[in-house]
């Protein structure tokens, strides 16, 4: 009698809990040791040498998954060698389904001191709608936690040490202002 006279208050509670309860979105990066392909699904030339490059979480409900302060690793094979480098995405880690991140291509031929150009910023450009490339992360040492705190670890195997702030000066330029407007 007690199971039946219980069963509308379960009803009830189980539709407010889908109607209202708001469930952790599943996260993208979640181990940093673990490479994870992400396809891309658009581009959009910004200037004659910047890109968006936007590619797809795993589901429409993923987000990636990266603490203010982190960052992401790249890695493809280009002319058979493994090439891995440090991109911050643009897009807010509220962002649901997609990943943004924008990128100065470093073309071949442009400047004397780097004749072959940037590897990975000219393999992002010749990327094609649909193909893949490997992320992995978070990677870092520092987290801003919120509300001036920030995590800051000495290397990679230490614990981090909290620091609180009332100020901070933030010096940057180029693409490489993406990693600090995420703390703001």
């Amino acid at each position: 009698m007690v199971s039946i006279a219980g069963y509308p208050f379960y009803i009830v509670y189980s539709i407010f809990r889908r109607i209202f309860g708001k469930s952790a979105p599943a996260i993208t990066l979640e181990s940093a040791d673990v490479k994870y392909p992400l396809r891309l699904v658009d581009r959009e030339d910004i200037s004659h040498d910047t890109r968006r490059f936007r590619f797809a979480l795993p589901s429409p409900e993923h987000i990636l998954g990266l603490p203010i302060g982190q960052h992401i690793y790249l890695s493809a094979r280009i002319d058979g060698n493994l090439v891995v480098r440090p991109y911050t995405p643009v897009s807010s880690d509220d962002d649901k389904g997609f990943v943004d991140l924008v990128v100065k291509v470093y073309f071949r031929g442009v400047h004397p001191k780097f004749p072959d150009g940037g590897k990975m910023s000219q393999y992002l450009d010749a990327l094609r709608v649909g193909e893949t490339i490997d992320f992995r992360g978070p990677s870092g040492l520092l987290t801003y936690s919120g509300k001036g705190t920030f995590q800051i670890r000495p290397d990679k195997k230490s614990s981090p040490a909290s620091k609180s702030v009332k100020q901070l000066g933030m010096i940057a330029g180029g693409t490489g202002r993406t990693g600090l407007i995420s703390a703001l």
